[in-house]
């Protein structure tokens, strides 16, 4: 099978998917398949990575790709594949955007179709269907930026123009101070902050419209931060439950892949009873967005009560052998090795 590999992207988690690329060309089984590694720049240049395949080793948040040739031709050169891995993360790649390319050019690929894609990158849209299904997330406001004012979209769709003070009223309002502020269409904890009081709050919101135009406010939910890996595409298998540990308040890009005292904790020391109910949820998550293929879903468990709020899904999770979701599919019995054959077939299917 001629296989692509496409790892890069124009997105801000740019090097951490050459971090999950180059340890998917490592661990692969090079005997199976006739691996076309394929590298995106930061400008969305497309290029062969043009290293001997058994010399690639996986790489380190940061580090540069050298040995490249640039592929005149991308669409001709796609077509040519039986079946690409697109281990992109963030916008351009895990937004329904490079599988939208590949639908056009009937080439199979890895992973959530165009539609699930899009619709789990986009943080407010998932909230939207979430609370469809009746599944619990934390409270939350949409908001957008028009000049000097900013554009709260209510739940029935309706638009309020705010200047900072009522901003400011309106979050403090429905949600109450501290409040967490997210770029709607990042990943890795890109331009997520914590505002503690009105002041924060239009600090970082005009740091998280830099990075998108629509902007997620939500309540802060104190609690463990659990996730749970799902594979499949019709018959689902859900992991067990693993705990993110933040060496600080919140999970920041910089706990997540740069802090050597972050940790994660596969199984977490959850109750079985709590476990079975999250994984009933992460299916039902995963149903509802239309995934197939693999997504890592995201929950908080409320410190005191144990209600459980589903935070949001990943449709291409972090993909080094030392990631949450790989470890997770590990704990229930497939190896890394053996996953990315896994996601092959389900691919195929």
């Amino acid at each position: 099978m001629k296989l692509g590999i496409i790892f890069g992207g124009k997105s801000k988690e740019h090097d951490v998917s050459i971090v999950s690329g180059t340890s998917i060309i490592e661990n692969i089984n090079k005997e199976k398949y006739e691996i076309y590694p394929i590298y995106i720049s930061s400008e969305g240049k497309f290029y062969k990575y043009t290293k001997d395949i058994d010399k690639i080793k996986i790489l380190n948040v940061g580090d540069e790709i050298k040995e490249l040739e640039l592929i005149p031709n991308i669409m001709e050169y796609l077509k040519n594949l039986d079946l690409v891995f697109p281990v992109l993360h963030g916008l351009y790649g895990e937004d329904g955007t490079i599988q939208g390319l590949l639908e056009l050019l009937g080439v199979k690929y890895v992973g959530c179709h165009v539609l699930a894609s899009s619709l789990c990158m986009d943080k407010i849209y998932t909230k939207i269907m979430f609370e469809k299904a009746g599944i619990n997330t934390a409270k939350g406001m949409y908001l957008k930026k028009e000049e000097d004012n900013y554009i709260y979209i209510t739940s029935d769709f309706n638009k309020k123009i705010l200047d900072k003070n009522s901003v400011i009223n309106e979050v403090s309002d429905y949600l109450n101070f501290p409040v967490f502020i997210k770029p709607s269409n990042q990943g890795s904890s890109i331009g997520f902050n914590k505002a503690t009081n009105g002041i924060e709050l239009i600090k970082y919101l005009e740091e998280a419209f830099l990075y998108d135009e629509k902007v997620l406010v939500e309540e802060e939910i104190k609690g463990r931060e659990v996730e749970c890996a799902i594979l499949g595409n019709n018959d689902l298998i859900a992991s067990t439950v693993g705990e993110v540990l933040a060496n600080g308040e919140f999970y920041t890009f910089d706990s997540k892949y740069k802090d050597a005292k972050s940790s994660v904790v596969i199984p977490a020391n959850v109750d079985d009873q709590l476990i079975k109910e999250i994984q009933e949820l992460a299916k039902k998550a995963y149903l509802a967005c239309d995934c197939k293929g693999l997504s890592r879903v995201d929950f908080f468990i409320e410190n005191n009560t144990n209600k459980i709020y589903l935070n949001e899904i990943n449709t291409l999770p972090g993909f080094t052998s030392i990631s949450m979701y790989p470890k997770l599919i590990e704990n229930f019995g497939i190896s890394y090795r053996d996953l990315i054959d896994k996601l092959i077939s389900l691919a195929q299917e």
